[in-house]
Formats: structure tokens, sequence, C-alpha cells
């Protein structure tokens, strides 16, 4: 059987991409295919679970515009499925007059992404969190938490429901390209479709080359990693709490997450990993060393941001000065506080240059498309990057004339 579309990846954007190419084109015969032995394996289930509101992006930006209507959707999926959400909000905390600054520009940007963000002072401050210091903050009271786990299966769910199939335990290791249709292939199994999709984050470069694309970046695997709070110390913030981002710095930085399942995490860093796919401390993948010392662009980054990788360095190293880095806002804690915790792993992607790839990646392939960099808040802005991804699809395989009965969502 040859198939409409095949789906390369179980991640929370693969998933969306094939549930709005079902809903699209309802009579579409679909394939979705995942390595692991379950869905959201990794970015999607090792993120601290954050619905962002779109604070940070660049008004009028894509992002902005994605991270924006994909919180609504989120939560109206989460409220459609009974998944659990909590709009705890968030704090964004100013710890000196430099970073008062950067939370007042922070707040003009999202008034004009349309957000209603609210000042607050040192002594408000101190009365809604008790345990936090700082001259200042800006209250997100629309953040929300979920367990993005929960939210992948549920949408694993309606895609079986609306016809569409989902094969586990499949690693693709070819991608072949003929006149009538793309084949994608796995170990001794095979499967042919009209139309290839590939979000496979951590693998999208890989994969994309598997499919003939010129990629001229690679990714990076950087290793958030987070600590957990005793169950005693959960109730030590009401609100998620964020530090005053550097424009500077890449990342956001170390802050105190609530998660849904009642705890706090705190984190994460940013080291680069030495395996994509190893969450342990000392993970190591020999190609995945050589990917990254082979790469030029890897050398470049290096020496631009060698004073940030040598403070994420030592951060990682020392679990005192990870300490410090939180007890700027959150005095109160203390090394018995920080207890183990599960790294996530980031996919960035970085051009030749040394540049990191901020924006959200495409690269287009004959009857393909390589979702190659989705970038945060990708979780949050899921649902609205598969319905641009879908579009995108059925519009090229309307001009192969591949698709019949395309039905747009409103």
């Amino acid at each position: 059987m040859t198939y409409d579309f095949c789906v390369v990846g179980g991640g929370i954007v693969g998933l969306a991409t094939a549930l709005n190419l079902l809903e699209m084109k309802p009579d579409a015969r679909l394939v979705l295919i995942e390595k692991e032995d379950g869905v959201g394996r990794h970015q999607t289930g090792h993120n601290s679970g954050v619905i962002h509101a779109g604070i940070y992006y660049a008004p009028g930006s894509l992002k902005a515009r994605l991270c924006t209507e994909g919180a609504e959707a989120t939560k109206r999926f989460c409220a459609e499925e009974g998944i659990a959400v909590d709009t705890c909000g968030k704090l964004i905390v100013a710890t000196s007059a430099t970073e008062m600054q950067r939370i007042d520009a922070l707040h003009d940007r999202a008034t004009k992404n349309g957000l209603t963000l609210q000042r607050i002072g040192r002594d408000h401050l101190r009365e809604i969190e008790p345990n936090i210091v700082g001259q200042g903050a800006l209250l997100s009271p629309k953040t929300a938490i979920v367990d993005y786990r929960a939210v992948a299966a549920a949408m694993a769910a309606r895609i079986r429901r609306a016809g569409g199939e989902i094969l586990l335990r499949r690693r693709v290791d070819r991608i072949e390209v003929d006149e009538d249709a793309v084949e994608v292939g796995a170990g001794g199994e095979a499967w042919r479709a009209g139309y290839l999709v590939t979000c496979a984050g951590l693998q999208s470069d890989r994969i994309a080359r598997l499919a003939g694309a010129r990629t001229d970046f690679r990714i990076l695997p950087f290793r958030g990693e987070y600590y957990r709070l005793p169950a005693a110390r959960n109730d030590i913030v009401r609100h998620l709490i964020y530090p005053a981002p550097d424009p500077s710095l890449p990342f956001l930085g170390i802050h105190l997450t609530k998660m849904i399942d009642g705890g706090i995490t705190v984190g994460p860093n940013a080291v680069l990993g030495l395996a994509r796919e190893g969450y342990g401390k000392l993970a190591m993948a020999p190609q995945d060393m050589w990917d990254i010392a082979s790469f030029s662009g890897f050398w470049r980054l290096l020496a631009q941001q060698r004073k940030n990788v040598a403070e994420e360095a030592a951060n990682s190293l020392s679990k005192r000065r990870y300490l410090e880095k939180c007890r700027l806002y959150c005095p109160d804690l203390t090394l018995d506080d920080l207890l183990p915790q599960e790294a996530g792993i980031r996919a960035q992607a970085v051009t030749a240059a040394g540049e990191m790839i901020h924006d959200f990646l495409f690269v287009e392939g004959e009857r393909s498309l390589h979702v190659c960099n989705a970038p945060s808040p990708a979780a949050t802005s899921a649902l609205p990057i598969g319905r641009m991804v879908a579009e995108r699809c059925l519009d090229r395989a309307l001009d192969r004339h591949a698709a019949k009965g395309v039905r747009r969502v409103p």
C-alpha cells in the first residue's frame, strides 16, 4: 500500500503535524514512524512542562504569533482531553538595577505582543512570594504548566481514531525518492508515501540528509541539567520563578519551575552534550562526538561563546556554584535541597559559521519537507506549528496533483 503521507518522528511537533494533516484531509492514508517504544520520549518528555505566554519574542514575529496561538490551542486541547493544566503564572524577577531595565524592556515587548503583564514592586513581591527576593518583577498571569507526555499520548490517540497508523520501534535508516513516491525503510521493512514529513528533533539533520536534502547546519545537543527540590519544599514558591534574561546569552537561565505533579525543579543550565540522546551526566556516543568535533561550526561557536561556555561548564561541575545562581533570588535554598533530576537535551541547529539558529528552519526536498529546527517554545506552539507544516505539505502535494478533497481547518 502507498500512503498519502508518511511522518517520521513521534515528538509533539510530528504528532501535531500528523493530526493536522488528518483534520485537513480526513480521507488521507497516513503513517507515523517512531524509533522509540512510545511517543514523546525525547525533547517532548524532558522539558519543563511550561505553556509559555510569548513574552520574550520580537513583536509581530512568527515565534510570537505561534506561541500566543499555541498557548490557547494547547489549553483548549487539554480541556477537551481531560488533561490537567495549572495556570499558576510566572514571575520574572529582577535582582539588580540592570535587571530592572531588562524587565522594563520585556514589559514593553510583551505589551506589543498583546500580552498583559503586571509590574510587581519589591514589597508586593515579598508579599506574594515570601521566599523570593528581588527589586521587582513582572507577573505573567496566563503562563501555565502541563505534562507534555500526556499531551503527546492524547495526540497519538486522536491520530489513531482518525485512521492514522503509528508504528513504534522502527529506526529509519534509508529514504529513497522515485517518480511516484518516497520509500522509507527501517531494517527489513519499508513504506511508500506520496509525501514525506520529517520531524526528527535531535536527529533532524541526519534524517534530512538520508532523504538527500542539503544541510549546511548541524544539530548540537545541549544538555539542560536540573535538580529537584525535596517534597517538603514543594510550597517554597507559588508561581514559576524566572530570572530577568540577559539578551547577550542564548538561553533563559536557571529558574524554579512548579511541575504538574506538585514537585519543583531548579534549572536548567546549558552545557554541550556528548550524546544526542544520552541523559546521564557522563553519557557519550562516539558518532555524536565525531559529528561535533568534525564540524567547523562547533569550533566557531565555541570561540564566540567561550566565556559563557566556561561559566556553564563550571556550574555543571560545581553544585555549589549552581546553587549560588538559584540563591540570587531564592536565598533559602541549600545544597541539601538540590536532589538529582533527569536532564533534558535541546536540539540546537548551528550553522557552519558558528551561529545558533533561533528561528524555525524548514528544508524542502523532492516530495518531502523536513522540520530541522523547532526552537523553544516548540511544545507550547506545537499545534499551530503542525498546522503550518501540514498546510505547506498539502500545498506541495496539490502542486503534484497528489491530494484531493482538501479541507482547510478555519
